[in-house]
């Protein structure tokens, strides 16, 4: 069952009528609310409880209440809904002070209509037919970004719909005040992992701050042997270790260098409670190794991670492992590294130099130690697997500095079509949907990254509230997708994304 504790995030659940129906119907109106509440927290759709909160009747409560939803710091989000008529000026001072995500839940406390018994009383008791169309105007006339769900609140697929929004408002509620360590700067000449930090803030809520490589490597040389040990030992029973690595092997100090490495990361990060990071291996001055194995067991632990100065995508994929925190598959850093252009079944393999997590393993991974060929340092120890096959989504952030943009292709994984004996690397390999001319066209029209966050937990719809709650741009490409058509609704974006700030002032 979904539980509120203090310090898990809630969903406010703000019920609005009005003094006109008199005490009765008020005192009916919270009851039929909290009896709402407690049994759609019962039916264990939603990760975030719903916390039911006093009937809004008049503009003063409706101020005081979205005051303090904005004061609350585990108030993830508002979901409004009206029982009766209420009318929606009373609103506005409220909503347009109100900086929590939205829900609005077109719904009513009965299901079905007592057809044999049904009078004005039960009529005006249960108005929300026309009560939320009047909220629903004064929200579009405020431009005020929300999801509306409509059906009654015990049927299972509106209750998915909240769910999935509430995972968004989770995501969200997550990066804000986040702090990420850009450690080393950008990969250098590199466009799309840079961007601007300051707007990202302003826009995101989190921010991104850069720290040499030293400040690592302090930690890193603090760290004692004997964490050392023990960590190598929990390395031995969770994964494959190839035997050069196990104790006594003639690679095992290579083996203690990746978890010393790991150690000092994890309380470099601790140390200035950082959601995330990013590294690049053109700084690794004082380590031995590019951390490889580190970053793939910390994105395990939902740590978001960004490859050679890449914070866009190390926030995005905190805040996606966020929202996909308790679902079935794993959220991984990736990267479109190269194809099989076979014009029958053209195949994208995803992978990097070191860094995907091990939760999309299908298996047990691999511990093994390899040369890398870049960054000019020693073997690094990496996890070695294939990724599982079935649906996922591959979404990038990009920078086009006068909006961001997230784009989305659905995929289908797939199990390597044949063994890859010599690629020491982490993997995956999918079919783009609808094909992939069209994806990929789709996705460089629209400026993809090369870097993504891959997901087996999250869909499209998550990152749709997650969007709209942001307030920024979603591509989607996705299996009725056409390129013509995408790049008409790029051309029409840039021209509502040059008014929509002033729009949002009407």
């Amino acid at each position: 069952m979904a539980v509120s504790t203090d310090n898990r995030p809630t969903l406010w659940f703000l019920t609005g009528s009005q003094h006109l129906y008199g005490p009765e119907v008020l005192r009916q109106v919270a009851q039929n609310s909290a009896r709402l509440v407690e049994s759609v927290n019962g039916l264990d759709r939603i990760p975030l409880a719903l916390a039911a909160k006093a009937v809004l009747t008049g503009p003063e409560e409706i101020v005081k209440a979205c005051h303090e939803a904005n004061g609350d710091p585990n108030c993830a989000g508002v979901v409004l809904w009206m029982h009766t008529f209420s009318p929606a000026k009373m609103w506005i001072a409220g909503l347009r002070a109100l900086r929590k995500p939205v829900l609005h839940l077109h719904t009513q406390f009965n299901r079905d209509l007592p057809w044999a018994t049904i009078d004005m009383d039960f009529m005006n008791l249960n108005q929300a037919a026309h009560g939320d169309r009047e909220a629903g105007f004064l929200h579009t006339r405020l431009r005020i970004p929300r999801k509306v769900v409509v059906g009654h609140w015990s049927d299972a697929e509106v209750l998915d719909r909240v769910a999935a929004w509430s995972r968004a408002a989770l995501g969200w509620a997550d990066l804000q005040g986040a702090r990420f360590a850009r450690i080393g700067d950008n990969m250098r000449y590199v466009a799309v992992t840079d961007g601007d930090k300051v707007a990202a803030e302003v826009k995101f809520g989190f921010s991104v701050n850069g720290h040499g490589v030293g400040d690592l490597v302090k930690f890193v040389s603090e760290v004692g042997d004997a964490r050392v040990t023990t960590l190598a030992a929990e390395y031995d029973g969770r994964y494959a270790v190839s035997p050069a690595l196990r104790k006594g092997g003639d690679r095992h100090e290579a083996l203690r260098d990746g978890a010393r490495i790991e150690l000092g990361l994890r309380d470099f990060l601790q140390s200035g409670n950082f959601k995330g990071f990013t590294t690049t291996f053109e700084d690794l001055h004082g380590l031995r190794q590019l951390p490889g194995l580190a970053v793939q067991r910390l994105m395990a632990d939902g740590y978001g991670f960004g490859a050679e100065g890449d914070w866009k995508t190390c926030a995005l994929l905190r805040a996606v492992k966020t929202m996909a925190r308790g679902l079935a598959g794993g959220t991984s850093f990736m990267e479109d590294y190269t194809y099989h252009l076979d014009p029958a079944d053209s195949l994208v393999l995803g992978s990097h130099m070191l860094e995907v997590c091990e939760s999309i393993a299908d298996g047990r991974p691999a511990l093994e130690i390899h040369p890398l060929g870049i960054g000019g340092k020693s073997d690094p120890v990496r996890l070695v697997f294939n990724a599982q096959a079935g649906p996922a989504i591959n979404a990038s952030l990009v920078d086009l500095g006068n909006r961001f943009r997230l784009i989305v292709n659905e995929v289908d994984a797939i199990s390597p079509p044949q063994p890859l004996p010599k690629l020491p690397v982490a993997r995956a390999v999918w079919r783009c949907r609808p094909d992939f001319k069209t994806a990929c066209a789709s996705w460089i029209y629209a400026g993809g990254a090369h870097h993504t966050v891959y997901s087996y937990a999250a869909n499209v719809e998550h990152l749709r509230d997650f969007a709209e709650i942001a307030g920024i741009e979603l591509v989607t490409i996705d299996a009725g997708s056409n390129i013509e058509s995408l790049r008409q609704t790029l051309r029409n974006n840039e021209v509502y994304y040059h008014f929509v700030p002033g729009l949002a002032q009407v």
